[in-house]
């Protein structure tokens, strides 16, 4: 994909990573049927490998996608070639360590061929600018925005290679990382959970059978997810500051460790890859859009890795985003045009509201060390193991079905 020259575009999308790439696949029919021109601008050089065979990585990161984002995804037809390399999830196993509760939930129970799919970031990643190269768009990259200004009607975009480019609607698909929203003058509302999440890829003595775990115990919540083989994905929570000491640890100290915190459930650990380790904070940006602006993906809203909710959601805000646009020229409207841009706050804020205050919410209750609440959850997690419409209707939200 080579960069173009080309000065005015109605829609640039600033972040080529999976919310930006997303974002530019589902606007192909607007492209195909309105002639609608788009450009996506993003900082990190992408590695030339289409051409090589894909070999998955055991230090690779990946992502749980829920149903109702594959079939996204189906309708976009890239599930196809994703699911190639997806993992299903089929089952759920949500525990508190020290007590007896346990809520099960089954794809089969909803009538689903899974609760959702673990996918490697790369091949993600690989699909989706695939399609990309088959689409008119104008790619920059590795290029910079270095400043964005608000003009009547538009926002120019001063890029790193002396370009500068004019567009109708700017999406901020960043992750929030360039510093454009601290140009603008759009403030974020952070809440840090004091935890730091250890992600690595582990081996298991045996097949995982499509389970994926959900374990609170007193430091935090530690997540497997099912991944190739007896491959699975572990997200670990600490308290800030603990979890040098675990990165520090050799092989077989940090998976004794491991074992001993999860316990036996899923089989014995056998191997972890490379660890990395991020802070975790609920983070809110105070504006989602302006005229000619809007805010997507992490940028948007930073969650908790807890309920796997931070992908499903921003590409839920992808096509919410997609289907105001499309309502918008039919309507004869600016592409970013503010009656637009509220069409578009309108589909998702209901959504975005409930999928933060449920997983925020399910981190705090968690994260009180109290007797009672202890008691309480315990029979919150048994509760919902008996009472089917509940957890039903849990899982549903969560599979991104029901919103």
């Amino acid at each position: 994909m080579s960069s173009s020259a080309s000065r005015e575009v109605d829609i640039a999308i600033v972040g080529g990573g999976l919310v930006g790439a997303s974002l530019a696949c589902a606007l192909a029919p607007l492209m195909e049927r309105h002639g609608v021109s788009v450009a996506v601008i993003e900082a990190a050089a992408m590695p030339e490998t289409d051409a090589a065979p894909w070999q998955p990585s055991f230090d690779g990161r990946s992502s749980a996608l829920a149903q109702g984002s594959a079939e996204h995804f189906q309708r976009l037809g890239l599930w196809q070639e994703m699911m190639k390399q997806a993992t299903p999830i089929r089952h759920i196993h949500v525990s508190e360590k020290g007590r007896l509760g346990a809520t099960r939930l089954n794809a089969d129970e909803l009538g689903q061929p899974a609760l959702g799919y673990v996918i490697p970031n790369t091949w993600m990643g690989r699909v989706l600018h695939r399609r990309l190269a088959e689409l008119p768009i104008e790619w920059h990259c590795p290029v910079s925005v270095e400043t964005v200004s608000a003009e009547p009607g538009s926002h120019q975009l001063q890029l790193s290679n002396g370009e500068v480019l004019k567009a109708g609607l700017v999406a901020l698909a960043d992750g929030g990382r360039s510093g454009l929203m601290q140009q603008l003058g759009i403030g974020s509302q952070a809440e840090p959970y004091d935890q730091v999440a250890l992600f690595a890829n582990v081996e298991m003595s045996r097949a995982h059978g499509g389970v994926a775990y959900e374990r609170f115990t007193r430091e935090g919540p530690i997540a497997l997810l099912p991944l190739a083989g007896r491959q699975m994905a572990l997200i670990w929570t600490h308290p800030a500051g603990t979890e040098q000491a675990r990165l520090a640890l050799g092989e077989g100290d940090f998976l004794a460790e491991l074992q001993q915190v999860f316990g036996d459930r899923a089989g014995r650990f056998r191997r972890v890859g490379s660890r990395h380790a991020y802070p975790l904070t609920l983070v809110t940006a105070r504006e989602t859009i302006r005229p000619g602006l809007a805010v997507l993906g992490n940028a948007a809203h930073a969650l908790h890795p807890v309920a796997g909710q931070g992908f499903n959601l921003a590409l839920r805000g992808v096509i919410d985003l997609v289907a105001a646009l499309e309502q918008a020229r039919q309507n004869g409207m600016a592409l970013g045009s503010m009656a637009a841009l509220r069409d578009f706050e309108a589909r998702r804020s209901d959504d975005r509201y409930q999928i933060v205050k449920f997983s925020d919410g399910l981190v705090r209750l968690f994260g009180i060390d109290n007797p009672l609440l202890a008691h309480a959850r315990a029979a919150g997690l048994v509760g919902l193991n008996v009472l089917g419409p509940l957890r039903q209707g849990l899982a549903r939200r969560a599979m991104g079905l029901e919103r």
